[in-house]
């Protein structure tokens, strides 16, 4: 089973909100997850980012890949708390 840490797309028309989730590939985008590791309001002023991020280290330890949006969105959480 491969696993990959993306978005799950939420709320209503025109008015998106995501769930970062733990997956398997063969899922459907919003579909059946094995994890929901936060949320993201991308209709915020600043993108609000809500992060397990104890639980998303562990997902990439055992061998998930983020996709380039939530890789992006990482290292976005990363700059603000250093």
């Amino acid at each position: 089973m491969s696993v990959k840490i993306r978005l799950s797309r939420a709320g209503n028309k025109k008015r998106p909100f995501y769930r970062i989730v733990a997956a398997d590939t063969r899922a459907p985008r919003d579909g059946r997850f094995l994890e929901k590791l936060g949320t993201y309001d991308p209709l915020t002023e600043d993108g609000t980012l809500d992060l397990k991020r104890d639980r998303v280290d562990y997902w990439i330890g055992v061998g998930a890949l983020p996709t380039d949006t939530v890789a992006r969105l990482l290292r976005k959480d990363a700059k603000a708390n250093a």
